[in-house]
């Protein structure tokens, strides 16, 4: 009997677009943080992935699309591990805190990540609207200002971060300050260190230190007791005769 031919599996033409896919963000990855996003071309993402330009703009079609595409992922990364750092947490100022402190870990661990990010920041200033990046961010995590916002208002009723601050206005400014320097701090690397003569990372780290006094609740003192006096036993005076 004529053997029969083995079947493919039906998500093997699935996974030979992923892996294709996977190649050309790889290469792009690595142009843009040796060369810059806007130095690179598509001919050199292109030859540097090893696929054909009729392969590549089956996937891409321009390089917009490629920088949006790394950007989706480092979101959805980052989404991830939010939620992992924030479980164990018991308060609003413990969540937030870890939160700061992944950060200061991705920027000792992830650095090319974070210039990433830096230069995306710039085009994103240039090149493109609010709205993309909304709509980008809304499909990964729905609604992630509110989400910080209701994280301050928990603190305050917890009682782990200050009355006074505005839950509205305090967690924005928090996270842009943040990544603010967390983006130059990586873009700028070794010139930093030079100029400050100290770590990035201890830089970061201290910033984050600040930040958080600036938010904890002040320390109530703890009532003294009032002390009890003993009673001073009266001494029997001689009278002089």
């Amino acid at each position: 009997m004529p053997r029969k031919k083995a079947e493919k599996p039906a998500n093997s033409y699935q996974a030979h677009r992923e892996r294709q896919r996977r190649r050309i963000l790889d290469a792009a990855w690595k142009l843009f943080d040796e060369c810059g996003v806007d130095r690179v071309t598509m001919a050199e993402i292109t030859s540097a992935s090893g696929v054909q330009p009729s392969t590549m703009y089956q996937y891409f079609s321009n390089k917009d699309d490629i920088v949006w595409a790394i950007l989706g992922e480092l979101i959805q990364e980052r989404s991830g591990r939010t939620k992992q750092v924030l479980e164990d947490a018991p308060s609003a100022l413990a969540r937030i805190t870890a939160l700061l402190e992944s950060m200061a870990d991705e920027l000792s661990n992830n650095q090319v990540k974070v210039r990433f990010m830096a230069q995306f920041d710039a085009m994103y200033a240039r090149n493109w609207s609010v709205e993309r990046l909304l709509t980008l961010e809304s499909q990964i995590y729905p609604q992630p200002f509110q989400w910080f916002t209701e994280l301050i208002r928990e603190g305050i009723a917890d009682g782990s971060l200050r009355s006074d601050l505005d839950p509205d206005l305090t967690m924005h400014s928090v996270i842009n300050a943040v990544i603010g320097a967390q983006r130059r701090l990586a873009s700028l690397g070794s010139k930093i260190e030079l100029e400050y003569g100290q770590p990035i990372e201890r830089l970061f780290r201290e910033t984050i230190r600040v930040l958080l006094l600036g938010l904890r609740a002040p320390e109530v003192p703890a009532r003294r007791r009032p002390r009890k006096l003993n009673p001073v036993k009266g001494r029997t005076r001689k009278r002089s005769s």
